[in-house]
């Protein structure tokens, strides 16, 4: 019988480093918020754009990823808005609001000094009137952050051959620790460069990482997670399946 392993026991056994700490030289994850952690003052005020539950948090294995994800006590205010009701619920933000998709967002003017979203970019339907927003409510000089799927990676274009109303079915079978509840449709309007640049360019300097990640679609199989992380090192870069984006507004 096939021996199958959850992710955390193939990632110590395939990124020795992970024994230590509990996380790989390849997690997007600490690539984000590292960054976000090198610009962030006692004084900022945050925005979780789609913080949902706070699943990043609540379902981490990882102790050092949960301090690293928290940015309670760090700032002055965290806030999140989703268009799930479940941010309502998420507690590790300051106070959060539930928003509709197509209305602008329910904050003033340069509210925050950082936005970041996680897996969140690419469920975005209209991507300029979500850019604009996140410009507007953003202050000159700060930072919008999102790590999502290039739409140019494996992860992407094989999302886009399974029907979204088949998403959670898929899912289970493929990443079983992943719940129904933070499955959504996607449409990766928004997951290359150039999408980056069209929808955020115009008032803002824009840095694209591109990422291979750990592998993730693997079935618990060692063979399959081995392949995967072959696969990655051999990809070009434009093919790689993650993104990190940092957009910087421009000052005024």
């Amino acid at each position: 019988m096939r021996r199958s392993l959850g992710g955390l026991a193939l990632r110590r056994r395939f990124y020795p480093e992970s024994n230590i700490g509990g996380f790989s030289r390849d997690d997007p994850g600490i690539v984000l918020f590292s960054q976000l952690d090198g610009i962030l003052n006692a004084e900022d005020r945050v925005l979780d754009f789609g913080a949902g539950r706070g699943e990043q948090i609540l379902d981490n294995e990882v102790e050092y990823r949960r301090r690293l994800f928290d940015l309670r006590g760090r700032c002055a205010h965290v806030e999140g808005c989703d268009v799930d009701e479940a941010v309502l619920s998420n507690p590790f933000l300051d106070h959060a609001e539930v928003i509709e998709v197509g209305n602008a967002l329910p904050y003033p003017d340069n509210s925050f000094d950082i936005i970041y979203s996680r897996f969140v970019f690419e469920h975005v339907e209209h991507p300029t009137d979500v850019a604009r927003e996140l410009l507007r409510v953003v202050k000159p000089g700060g930072v919008v952050a999102a790590l999502t799927p290039n739409k140019l990676g494996y992860i992407a274009i094989a999302g886009g051959l399974v029907p979204n109303r088949l998403h959670v079915g898929a899912l289970n079978y493929i990443q079983p620790r992943r719940k129904a509840v933070d499955v959504f449709p996607t449409m990766y309007r928004l997951n290359t460069k150039k999408a980056l640049r069209r929808a955020f360019g115009h008032q803002a300097d824009i840095f694209v990482v591109r990422l291979s990640g750990e592998p993730a679609y693997h079935f618990g199989s060692p063979v399959l997670y081995r392949l995967f992380k072959w696969l990655h090192k051999c990809l070009p870069e434009q093919f790689q399946p993650l993104l990190v984006v940092f957009v910087r507004k421009h000052e005024v």
